[in-house]
């Protein structure tokens, strides 16, 4: 019977595969650590991604979809927002800035400055809930802000959220992720 042994040039050989072995894994393992790093580092700092986890902003987004964010301080009427309020993180439409003076009507119709605001992204006025004197004037570095589904939102027309204030805010939502069927920029 014969027994295999290996030659120290073998040996060698075995040895040297082995060590390239390690090496491309270990690189390998750099590598996708390091990527992943770096997306968390940018959907952290620059496109955080949310869950939309209510309905107050139907039609325009649904309960479960995700949503990109672009942190930007130049933020306008008409702009979708994330904001933090009490530890959570909350959706809405900025609807007034810094010195706008909102009224809304019994109809639910919203009145920006005098002129009936043209929403096109509501599907039905509603008073909603609110506990503030209308009209009301925003404050300073302050943004009046209300769901899209005006019934069961809960917003700038509740003493308990307030009109946002700017250090508050995260950044515009302006891309829908998940589901890929209803992908896309949000208009």
């Amino acid at each position: 019977m014969m027994e295999d042994k290996n030659t120290p040039e073998q040996f060698n050989k075995i040895k040297s595969s082995n060590n390239s072995f390690v090496k491309v894994l270990f690189s390998t393992i750099c590598s996708v650590v390091t990527a992943v790093a770096v997306i968390v580092l940018i959907c952290n700092f620059v496109f955080p991604v949310f869950r939309v986890t209510g309905s107050s902003m139907e039609p325009t987004l649904s309960k479960g979809q995700t949503v990109l964010c672009y942190k930007t301080s130049d933020i306008k009427k008409g702009d979708i927002i994330a904001f933090y309020h009490n530890k959570k993180v909350l959706i809405k439409r900025v609807i007034a800035v810094s010195d706008d003076v909102v009224n809304i009507c019994n109809d639910g119709t919203v009145e920006l400055n005098g002129k009936k605001l043209d929403e096109p992204y509501v599907s039905k006025s509603d008073v909603g809930e609110s506990d503030i004197s209308f009209p009301f004037t925003v404050p300073d570095s302050r943004y009046f802000v209300m769901g899209d589904e005006r019934e069961t939102s809960v917003d700038s027309r509740s003493a308990s959220v307030g009109c946002v204030a700017e250090e508050n805010i995260i950044g515009k939502i302006y891309f829908i992720v998940t589901p890929f069927s209803s992908m896309g920029k949000i208009e």
